[in-house]
């Protein structure tokens, strides 16, 4: 006699699709946290571990920093180009990032240091374009958008987590040498943890329009301002994430503990602005949102201006960091509304508008440190430079109506 398993079985042999959703959103996340959260910023927290030591100079710190953007750009330009499975990419992105985290502490110098730093950055912008790309349109398929901004609370904790242990390393005495291969270590570890949910499959996930024969959208006045503004988000927050403990150790005290606390509340910030982001309605108009999201990144680095206490600070690294994901978030869905058919080309072309900010910011910092012996005046473009954000997208917004994003 034949047997055939009872329909309940069969039922829970398939997943759900909000648990292959969580499955996902929380691999993405993690993907984002060694990518972003460790291969590009865990620079800051372990800069001045490096100066301590007497490896290299702020001045040198500035252009390792520079390098790194210079390569989150460059990479953002070639993810435009790639075309292939995206969770291939992802994969090759991970295994580069432990590797490269890894080398800041194997290998020394000047030379090693900008070239480990300049790919890392390229590699940083592959995983974050293709983890976005994939993620999303996983996500819209399995009827999930909205956990979308789980994804984006990956840089958060990436920031956050590593932020404390360098913290706890400066306390023990640790070297930068010993806090880069720790790190590596991590994000090895942290790789190999979701290795099996972002695996090439025979459909690719990475180009859901790929059977639209590679056309592509003209750059209309709408879709050039809203890229130029983004790219303007990158230059509004980089002085501050890049040069916070820095910053933080110059207008307080000698021997405070706080400095070293400032990156990871930056990072709880970002972490919780991301989840905060998942609970607003996807009919919201991305536009708005980012000028507010703006806006508050702009109040965030007047703060550190105005008001250099440890309160003050506190108050601005939790402000700038609340928003700076979620931008992020809003800014590739209104890629996906403007460009259906192509959002991967118009996402890299926005992340190459963003490395360009980031490119800028450092060495404008550097000259203005040097001129006037602090940081507040490159602070202060940076917030301008936000408010000017803010005009473009409330412009934007009244000369060019939404139209509701297409899955």
């Amino acid at each position: 006699m034949e047997h055939t398993l009872p329909s309940s079985s069969v039922v829970s042999a398939v997943p759900h699709p909000r648990a292959t959703a969580w499955r996902v959103a929380i691999a993405g996340m993690v993907a984002l946290s060694v990518a972003m959260g460790i291969g590009r910023f865990a620079f800051t927290p372990i800069l001045p571990m490096m100066l301590h030591d007497g490896s290299l100079t702020l001045a040198q710190g500035s252009w390792l920093a520079t390098g790194n953007y210079l390569g989150y750009f460059v990479g953002a330009l070639v993810c435009m180009a790639l075309r292939g499975d995206a969770a291939r990419f992802i994969r090759i992105g991970l295994v580069a990032t432990v590797l490269l985290t890894a080398g800041m502490g194997v290998l020394q110098g000047q030379p090693a240091w900008l070239v480990l730093r300049f790919a890392a950055g390229m590699i940083s912008a592959l995983v974050f374009v293709f983890t976005a790309g994939w993620c999303l349109h996983r996500l819209t398929e399995l009827g999930h958008a909205a956990l979308g901004g789980i994804i984006f609370c990956g840089p958060g904790l990436g920031i956050a987590i590593p932020g404390l242990m360098a913290s706890g390393m400066v306390a023990l005495g640790w070297h930068a040498t010993s806090a880069w291969v720790a790190f590596g270590v991590l994000s090895a570890l942290l790789s190999a943890a979701v290795w099996s949910t972002v695996r090439p499959e025979a459909r690719s996930h990475a180009a859901p329009a790929s059977a639209a024969a590679g056309a592509v959208p003209k750059l209309d006045a709408p879709t050039i301002a809203v890229t130029l503004a983004y790219g303007v988000a990158g230059f509004g927050y980089i002085i501050t994430a890049t040069f916070l403990p820095v910053i933080a150790r110059k207008v307080l005290p000698a021997g405070s503990v706080w400095p070293d606390l400032f990156w990871p509340m930056f990072g709880a910030g970002v972490a919780l602005g991301a989840f905060l982001s998942t609970r607003i309605s996807l009919a919201r108009d991305n536009r708005a949102l980012l000028a507010t999201a703006y806006a508050m990144q702009a109040v965030a680095v007047t703060i550190s201006i105005v008001w250099p206490t440890v309160a003050g600070l506190a108050l601005s690294s939790l402000l700038l960091g609340l928003p700076f994901t979620a931008i992020t978030l809003f800014a590739m869905r209104e890629a996906r509304r403007l460009w259906p058919h192509a959002a991967p080309r118009l996402m890299g072309l926005m992340t190459a508008a963003y490395g360009i900010g980031q490119i800028v910011g450092p060495p404008l910092a550097n000259r203005l440190f040097a001129a006037t012996g602090g940081f507040n005046a490159s602070l202060a473009v940076a917030a301008v430079s936000l408010v000017v954000g803010v005009a473009t997208f409330i412009v934007v917004k009244r000369v060019s109506p939404a139209s509701p994003v297409r899955a």
